[in-house]
């Protein structure tokens, strides 16, 4: 995070997250919320299969947490024209993520039968296993700047 100075500029300060841990995990927060009510939604409504609900609640929270993180969080980093190219490569990116959250998930409900009927616990347990790849991920690959190599064109 970041404060305004004595002489106009902004300085970061030391010991706080910075704006955009801060804003990824606002991101990470609409995710968990997309995510949770998609798997509660298809299990509770619909009567679907907390497993198999919990992939399409996947690509739902998937979709939300990308279109803000392009937005907000990785504004002015875009590494890709094509919006459509960037969530597929966004989409790619968080298969690990989703592999750690997802096995979570299963644990969870494995230990606790109540999470049947209640998917969200698993959820959030996964969310919360999934985050730091997600972070990763976005950051180095997705929403790098492009360098100055990576611009030129091939000698």
């Amino acid at each position: 995070m970041t404060v305004p100075s004595p002489q106009g500029t902004r300085r970061r300060v030391p010991g706080l997250p910075s704006r955009e841990i801060l804003l990824f995990l606002v991101s990470g927060g609409l995710g968990f919320l997309v995510d949770a009510s998609v798997v509660q939604v298809l299990v509770s409504l619909f009567d679907v299969n907390p497993y198999a609900s919990r992939v399409v609640s996947f690509l739902c929270a998937a979709s939300a947490t990308w279109a803000f993180n392009r937005r907000y969080t990785f504004a002015g980093k875009r590494r890709y024209a094509s919006a459509r190219g960037e969530l597929a490569r966004y989409l790619v990116a968080m298969v690990g993520g989703f592999a750690i959250n997802y096995g979570t998930f299963v644990a969870v409900l494995a230990a606790m039968p109540v999470a049947h009927r209640w998917p969200v616990i698993g959820v959030a347990a996964g969310s919360l296993a999934g985050a730091v790849l997600n972070y990763l991920t976005s950051k180095f690959w997705i929403f790098r700047a492009p360098s100055d190599s990576s611009t030129r064109p091939p000698a």
